[in-house]
């Protein structure tokens, strides 16, 4: 049962698990997270280099319990790790991240209104600080 989106250069395939699908794709939900991750992602490297901070890599996480006993089936939390590590300062890196998860990603403002999304920062394997997405409209 695959789908493909397509806008005018670029296409996405989608797919659903057995018995409905092959799993040959990401489902629509993990393109939904995928979604939030990459936005919030690309606001937090911007950031970090428009404060000349020396970020190594990035890595978001995210995971997404959902119901399962009646129907939709909808998440009930998103909780996103940023994984950073680098010569990177934690409160550069903080700030970062909460003018993501408050102004800046759009992805996740919108999906915000649905479903609380949590997060917590990790830099250079220590966890510096958790937070919760809070855009104000």
């Amino acid at each position: 049962m695959q789908f493909s989106a397509t806008d005018e250069t670029h296409t996405v395939l989608m797919d659903a698990k057995p018995p409905f699908g092959d799993n040959s794709s990401l489902s629509p939900k993990q393109l939904l997270l995928a979604g939030v991750s990459g936005c919030t992602a690309m606001d937090v490297v911007g950031l970090l280099k428009k404060t000349k901070q020396k970020l190594q890599s990035l890595e978001v996480l995210a995971d997404a319990p959902s119901t399962e006993a009646s129907h939709p089936v909808i998440f009930t939390k998103i909780d996103l790790h940023f994984i950073v590590t680098g010569d990177v300062s934690p409160e550069s890196l903080i700030g970062a991240v909460k003018l993501s998860q408050s102004k800046f990603c759009g992805v996740s403002a919108m999906v915000s209104k649905a479903v609380p999304i949590f997060y917590k920062i990790s830099l250079n394997g220590d966890i510096i600080s958790e937070g919760k997405a809070n855009f104000s409209f």
